[in-house]
């Protein structure tokens, strides 16, 4: 059964959809997804996963309890978060453990019909929630402590504010969906040469892109489209960035915009059911099917209005390696803007660490205590 069939069974008139509305609601459907769970590093929301069977595939029974009852906030059509994740190590399993080099979190408020998406840098200083002996710790090696879980506890401690769900994508889904619609048109923000091989600017494999252009090299020849590899190479690069970590994550969401338009001119293209099933592979989630067509029904005005910001952290060699201090004030401000957002009242913010760690722990490695 497909997404307009289970939507047209619960309709109470019985009356059948007219062939406009159908579209209407396919199209619905693969714009809210596409948005919520398609990460790719930071990537959101897969578009594809249309059909039941391929949604199942991806669900991962929740492990932990939720900060909140988050089966009455959806069934209210009250404001929702989303943490998603995206790595770029290999295939996900059941038992996937590595790093994640995006994170976002999202929050969609359906009274307001907005979309908020929160970048947080994979290079963040944390306590881990659960492994707070380990400190310091990047944010993005929670994952690799506690799979989804871990991450989320200490992102919900470190900024107070409630995770109701999460989606974790594997790069290699981005590849396949931007090969699917057929490659996607890019301008790049700047001009660099990176090889995937050697995530730097050296060896034969290099892909070049220009600032200000669309078109790129690769092996001699010329492309005014990405394919799949080169979207990937594109995404990946940032050692060679002036902006770092955060000049990548923008990169990620001008990759994410070009699919999103190629999807929309020709969204068939992603229903194909043998594509939804291969893909499958590539995300785990939380979210059930059955969650995604209340999404369908009461916060789909949210994904026409989309406001992107994301935390600021200052660098700071350590021992551990090159990590971002995000500040007690830039943390906060995280939190005011998330609360709101998901129509919460305004609270403190959590420890400037997430997980609980000693000021002689602080000082000792020489990051700030407050």
């Amino acid at each position: 059964m497909n997404d307009e069939q289970q939507i047209s069974r619960s309709n109470r008139s019985g009356k059948k959809k007219s062939p406009k509305k159908s579209h209407k609601i396919r199209n619905t459907i693969l714009s809210l997804i596409l948005l919520v769970i398609l990460i790719v590093a930071g990537l959101f929301g897969y578009a594809y996963m249309q059909t039941k069977g391929a949604i199942d595939k991806s669900y991962v029974e929740p492990t932990m309890k939720k900060a909140r009852d988050v089966s009455s906030v959806m069934k209210s059509g009250r404001p929702i978060s989303i943490l998603l994740l995206g790595t770029d190590t290999g295939e996900l399993n059941r038992h996937y453990k590595g790093r994640t080099d995006s994170i976002m979190l999202v929050t969609i408020n359906p009274k307001k019909d907005k979309t908020t998406i929160m970048s947080i840098p994979r290079d963040t200083l944390v306590s881990i929630v659960g492994h707070e002996d380990t400190f310091p710790q990047k944010i993005n090696a929670a994952y690799s402590y506690g799979s989804a879980e871990s991450t989320i506890k200490t992102v919900q401690k470190w900024l107070n504010v409630p995770i109701d769900y999460y989606a974790l994508v594997n790069m290699g889904g981005m590849e396949k969906v931007v090969d699917k619609v057929g490659g996607v048109k890019v301008n790049s923000p700047l001009t660099f040469d990176f090889n995937p091989d050697t995530a730097h600017a050296t060896g034969g494999n290099l892909y070049s892109f220009t600032q200000g252009s669309s078109t790129y090299t690769h092996n001699g020849k010329t492309y005014t489209s990405m394919t799949g590899e080169a979207a990937l190479a594109f995404s990946r690069m940032r050692y060679d960035d002036p902006q770092g970590d955060y000049g990548r994550q923008n990169r990620q969401r001008l990759v994410l915009q070009g699919i999103i338009k190629a999807a929309e001119n020709n969204p068939t293209k992603l229903l194909d059911s043998g594509f939804l099933n291969s893909i499958t592979s590539s995300m785990q989630t939380d979210l059930s099917y059955g969650d995604m067509i209340t999404m369908v029904r009461k916060y789909a005005g949210a994904a026409d209005n989309v406001k992107n910001d994301h935390i600021q952290g200052d660098g700071y060699s350590l021992s551990s390696g090159s990590t971002e201090v995000v500040s007690s004030d830039e943390q906060q401000r995280a939190t005011n803007v998330l609360r709101k957002s998901l129509g919460l009242k305004q609270a403190q913010t959590g420890p400037l660490y997430g997980g609980d760690v000693s000021t002689a722990t602080m000082n000792t490695i020489g990051v700030p205590t407050n």
